[in-house]
């Protein structure tokens, strides 16, 4: 049978309930990756209790579900704790149960885990194995501490090379910032958006539809969608079909492509540690502090919320042992 988490599209919960469910999910402007976690936790909640209806269940069934997932499946518990958002927002929002356990229920603790994070070196050696389009996106991942996702998302409207500054929108939390355009990136930035000005005339002339817009805002300005300042500053090779209008259309450059230059490129550099895009953002930040900016700055420019979450690179600066010589070393 498939996993339902693996092919939400497998489930046979009630389409009315999944209807609902994706219904008030949009409502409230949430993520499609959102939308189809939440789904596909809710179809394998109900299969786990032998496709009762959730009105019918209880605290001892919610607890019995996110418990198998520990002991049986293993879970981490950030993969539990997105499991019981999913189905607290099944109970509170789409069925409207103001139920007394639901704020009994006790989220999984999360262990503290040390980022990881590539020395100067490193990362120079990483960026060097990378070429065209990857190379650049990942020079900007680094270069200005973005999200990876924040940064397949760019658009054109999104780029000031007069200021040399980006505009991050709808980043984690549904909240957009500014960071910086490092300065070395002005040109390879320049021919990325005449790359993108050729695809977008080529849309154009094809009279394909326009790009997905946030929100309402393609009800609101039916032509927004086609006009270059909505284009995507890395637009995809190939048109694809939108899984929520089901429209074939252009979109960003699919983020495993970059994932799976950063592995290679790891590899070729020989560094033997698991090197993701966002270990360019830990580093970037980890690289500023080194570099004696204040912690505040660092934090606006990551776009945390809490400080305490920024306070975490100071514990990987290049100082071991919290910059403590060790005794050995003074023998």
């Amino acid at each position: 049978m498939d996993d339902p988490i693996k092919n939400p599209s497998a489930a046979t919960t009630s389409p009315r309930l999944l209807a609902q469910v994706r219904q008030a999910i949009r409502l409230r402007h949430y993520s499609l990756r959102t939308e189809q976690s939440y789904v596909a936790w809710i179809v394998r909640y109900v299969r786990f209790h032998g496709m009762q209806h959730p009105q019918d269940l209880g605290a001892p069934e919610l607890q019995a579900f996110l418990s198998t997932l520990a002991t049986q499946g293993r879970v981490a518990a950030s993969t539990q704790n997105q499991a019981l958002s999913a189905l607290l927002f099944l109970y509170k929002v789409v069925l409207e149960c103001e139920l007394p356990w639901l704020d009994d229920v006790i989220r999984a603790k999360r262990p503290q885990r040390l980022p990881v994070v590539l020395s100067r070196t490193e990362v120079a050696a990483v960026l060097g194995q990378l070429q065209g389009e990857t190379a650049l996106l990942s020079q900007l991942l680094y270069g200005a501490g973005l999200r990876l996702m924040e940064g397949v998302r760019l658009r054109i409207q999104d780029v000031d090379l007069e200021r040399m500054e980006l505009t991050v929108r709808s980043g984690k939390g549904d909240k957009d910032r500014r960071t910086m355009i490092p300065r070395s990136l002005e040109t390879p930035i320049r021919q990325q958006l005449e790359h993108a000005r050729s695809v977008h005339q080529l849309d154009r002339s094809r009279e394909l539809p326009g790009v997905e817009l946030p929100h309402a805002l393609e009800r609101k300005y039916p032509q927004a969608a086609t006009e270059f300042a909505w284009f995507w500053l890395f637009p995809a090779r190939s048109l694809s079909v939108d899984p929520r209008s089901g429209i074939r259309r252009r979109h960003h450059v699919h983020e495993k492509r970059l994932q799976r230059a950063m592995r290679t490129a790891a590899q070729a550099a020989g560094i033997h540690r698991r090197v993701s895009p966002h270990v360019l953002r830990h580093s970037f930040a980890t690289h500023l502090l080194e570099g004696g900016y204040d912690i505040r700055t660092v934090q606006e420019l990551l776009g945390h919320s809490d400080v305490s979450t920024t306070m975490i690179y100071t514990h990987v600066l290049n100082r071991g042992g919290r910059g403590v010589i060790s005794p050995l070393d003074g023998l």
